[in-house]
């Protein structure tokens, strides 16, 4: 389906829309590319702004939208290999695209409708935010001038990417430019980012640096709310419905990501739509009054949202955001009843009451930076830290208790199934927080208990204990594989009968293929030492059932 990156990277497809009272999909890159009609539509209507944002010059913007159900999924082995090693908020996920959107509208009398409007947009399962949009600044004005063979070239570009190997130090040429980028590791220490650094006599061709590959300006985002940053971490932490009305789809699109980012290295599993459109294929599923709004973050400019989604219990509304250096006015809490229109003055619209008591520190240490003009980025690296802390703080607790479900290796037969992980009891957690609970790494005061005990019924709690869960899972199968290697399996033989033998090799062909098709964390030696058990383990028994057991699978 895709032009690849490094013959393995999923969906780069590049898409044109012309002037028009309708969206047009006029020209797709790879030519080979399958979307449904549903997808079709989709991309058409979110790559262009609402009418009414009147953004006229150059914009950039960012929109995830669901995979049509019924389609074939295209499996990308190599992609999920690297996959394991990234950081869990940064994994793909199946059933979503992301679209990177450089949209240019100016005024053109030649026009029937009086401006030129058209839309570069590149569909990546790859939440790489940042650098999607640093390929699109390169490539995008040009491509308006000069058309399609300028896209057929830049995609020949592409196809000669190295593939994206998690920590590995990537030269990737676009069009005369040679971009230098670092794709992040989970074995990266949260909170760092492993900037690549030029060398004097290597790196003279190389023409931009990117310093991160997914990260927004998170000040920037948050710099009109941040007196409730830590109110609205609390909400996106639980999975609450959370609406951004916004004057344009860049401004929706960043802060709905600075939002979701605000809690990492936590990923955050529902929903989340940095910018969406009543045409939107999901619009009736989420702006129903039929039952209660879904867990789900939304990023809107359409006016009409401010009276069908003023059901919502929390909504941010935002002004234009400043560029870097200006500090817009810090908005207000203000009951939901207020908000009436999308003109409504700006202000977070909630009767959410926060579990945690403010940190008045992290405001004064913020508001110190902007009277003393501190640079957006350093004002990001502050907030970043934060958040970081305080997301670590919540969940080490967590963490540690869940450790403790583990069953002791010795417990680990290898002639009895992988034993069971102890079941996670909410009370049992509770009483653990009263000695080893946030308080020994946070000064931030209030109701931890209570914040607890609502995040144990959200989706991202669910969400990271099922893949907490799965990883203990694995590594009890990989110890179970480890105790088997340690036996003497040859002498087992001798002492059973050829049907138990029989059977125990092909539990063991079956422990391999399991190993290798789920990536246990298996030692390479181990893999080999079973392997060479199986392989001598046959040659003892009849030739007959020699030639049987070497044709079924692997050994």
């Amino acid at each position: 389906m895709p032009v690849s990156w490094g013959a393995e990277m999923p969906g780069l497809e590049l898409w044109r829309e012309e002037t028009s009272s309708e969206r047009h999909l006029q020209v797709i890159y790879p030519q080979h590319s399958k979307l449904t009609d549903k997808e079709k539509t989709n991309i058409c209507y979110l790559s262009f702004p609402d009418s009414n944002s009147g953004c006229l010059g150059d914009t950039q913007f960012c929109f995830r939208f669901r995979q049509s159900s019924g389609r074939r999924v295209s499996l990308h082995c190599l992609l999920d290999q690297f996959d394991k090693d990234l950081p869990v908020y940064l994994k793909k996920d199946p059933a979503y695209f992301y679209g990177y959107v450089y949209f240019r509208q100016v005024r053109d009398k030649t026009l029937k409708r009086g401006y030129f409007q058209k839309s570069l947009v590149l569909i990546s399962k790859l939440p790489y935010i940042h650098f999607f949009h640093t390929v699109l600044k390169q490539i995008a004005p040009e491509y308006f001038e000069k058309s399609e063979p300028y896209l057929e070239a830049a995609c020949n570009d592409v196809d000669r990417w190295p593939a994206p190997v998690p920590g590995k130090t990537l030269h990737l040429p676009i069009m005369g430019v040679v971009m230098k980028v670092r794709i992040p590791t989970c074995h990266d220490k949260p909170g760092t980012t492993q900037i690549v650094q030029l060398t004097q006599q290597a790196d003279t061709h190389i023409s931009v640096i990117l310093p991160t590959v997914h990260e927004v300006d998170l000040f920037r985002c948050f710099c009109p709310v941040f007196l409730h940053s830590q109110m609205l971490w609390e909400l996106v932490l639980l999975g609450e419905p959370l609406v951004v009305m916004a004057p344009s789809p860049s401004e929706s699109s960043e802060t709905v990501l600075a939002l979701v980012n605000c809690i990492s290295p936590l990923k955050y599993f529902s929903d989340f739509r940095p910018y969406f459109t009543i045409h939107d294929s999901e619009f009736k599923e989420y702006t129903t009054r039929t039952q209660a709004p879904p867990s789900v973050i939304l990023g809107v400019t359409n006016p009409f949202f401010a009276k069908t989604l003023q059901h919502w219990p929390h909504i941010i509304r935002i002004g234009d955001l400043k560029p870097a250096g200006e500090i817009p006015k810090q908005v207000k809490v203000k009951k939901l009843k207020n908000l009436k229109t999308l003109d409504s003055k700006p202000g977070v619209y909630t009767s959410y009451k926060p579990y945690l008591n403010r940190d008045e520190e992290i405001i004064k240490q913020l508001q110190k930076g902007v009277q003393q003009k501190r640079p957006s980025e350093a004002q990001s690296v502050i907030l970043r830290r934060y958040f970081l802390e305080l997301t670590q703080s919540f969940i080490i607790p967590l963490e540690r208790y869940v450790a403790s479900l583990m069953p002791l290796q010795k417990s680990i037969s290898p002639w009895k199934s992988p034993p069971q992980l102890r079941q996670f009891l909410p009370e049992e957690f509770m009483k653990t927080l009263e000695k080893t609970g946030p308080q020994l790494t946070s000064r931030i005061k209030g109701d931890w208990i209570g914040l607890y005990r609502h995040f144990l019924k959200s989706p991202n709690f669910d969400g990271w204990f099922k893949t907490r869960r799965k990883e203990m899972t694995q590594k009890l199968e990989a110890l179970h594989l480890e105790a088997l290697c340690e036996e003497d399996l040859l002498l087992w033989t001798q002492k059973h009968t050829e049907v138990e033998t029989v059977d125990l090799v092909l539990k063991l062909k079956n422990k391999l293929l399991q190993a290798d098709r789920e990536h246990l964390p298996v030692k390479p030696d181990t893999m080999e030492k079973l392997r060479t058990h199986i392989d001598a383990i046959i040659l003892a028994l009849p030739e007959d059932l020699q030639g049987i057991l070497l044709k079924t699978g692997m050994t």
